[in-house]
């Protein structure tokens, strides 16, 4: 058995490719356009790990999607989470549950769709502003 992707239905395109690709780091791979099924399909990896995909499925005729929290997280291991985290917060992404402790941060897709952030290898020490910041929103 082998882990194919995680499919995330998002209700603008545009808006969530700008946030995984340009925000989050993740890159393009494949795109499929159906105009039959009046939908379009766009996988998406990080950097090197093209084998972990997310499956970007956008239904061209309106729908409300909610209940993102209740998806779980798509998790990505980063090797920096203070720098990720500031590069994501001045890109206009609110950081919902900061690095507190210098490990684990997540924030939120366009459609609620929650994403960890872990620390490669250990902990980070604590670093302000990170360390006091509280919550916001859920995460």
């Amino acid at each position: 058995m082998k882990y194919l992707h995680t499919m995330v239905r998002v209700s603008d395109l545009k808006n969530s490719l700008a946030f995984y690709c340009d925000k989050l780091g993740l890159k393009e791979l494949k795109r499929t356009e159906n105009e039959k099924g009046r939908f379009t399909l766009v996988f998406l990896a990080a950097p090197g790990d093209e084998s972990a995909q997310v499956e970007l499925t956008y239904n061209w005729d309106p729908e409300t999607y909610d209940g993102g929290r209740n998806f779980g997280h798509l998790a990505y291991q980063v090797d920096n989470i203070y720098e990720t985290c500031a590069r994501l917060q001045d890109a206009g992404v609110v950081i919902n549950r900061p690095p507190r402790d210098g490990r684990m941060a997540f924030v939120r897709s366009p459609d609620n769709i929650s994403i960890e952030l872990l620390q490669s290898g250990e902990a980070l020490p604590p670093q302000e502003p990170w360390a006091s910041m509280p919550n916001t929103g859920e995460w």
